[in-house]
């Protein structure tokens, strides 16, 4: 009898170690996400649906062509379409080496007054490199080409 009731408190022990863990886990998980997950927004997304201000997401598509302003200072102002939209970008700092008009690029940052004020910029040069959402929003508006092997 005493065998038993030893199982069952063990049993109860390692459910309530497993309920902490669980609850710690969720906890540490939503701590990281708290700048938002960097949701993945298409130019015609963010015009449909325009995020908060105070919302830290990613933006891609290709820089448009004619688009890129070198202004005064570091600041440097260039336009990113998925071939439905455009929306206009501000970014300070260095732009990658591999940044140039008609190539598909990703930002981190916010959409603020209708520009989208980024904080980090990656270039993606080839296609075969361009996240999923990208080449799905370049072809759901007909853009994007298959690239050449």
């Amino acid at each position: 009898m005493a065998m038993s009731g030893l199982k069952k408190k063990r049993r109860i022990q390692v459910v309530a170690v497993a309920v902490v863990a669980l609850a710690l886990s969720s906890a540490l998980i939503g701590y990281a996400m708290r700048d938002g997950i960097n949701f993945f927004r298409a130019p015609s997304q963010i015009i449909a649906e325009p995020p908060a201000p105070s919302e830290v997401f990613r933006i891609g598509g290709l820089v448009e062509e004619d688009s890129i302003e070198r202004g005064v200072g570091e600041v440097i102002r260039f336009s990113v379409t998925d071939g439905g939209a455009s929306i206009p970008v501000t970014f300070t700092g260095v732009l990658p080496d591999l940044f140039e008009e008609n190539q598909g690029m990703v930002g981190t940052g916010s959409y603020i007054n209708g520009v989208f004020e980024a904080t980090e910029i990656l270039a993606k040069h080839d296609e075969t490199y361009m996240p999923a959402e990208v080449v799905d929003a370049l072809k759901a508006q007909g853009v994007y080409q298959e690239p050449e092997s």
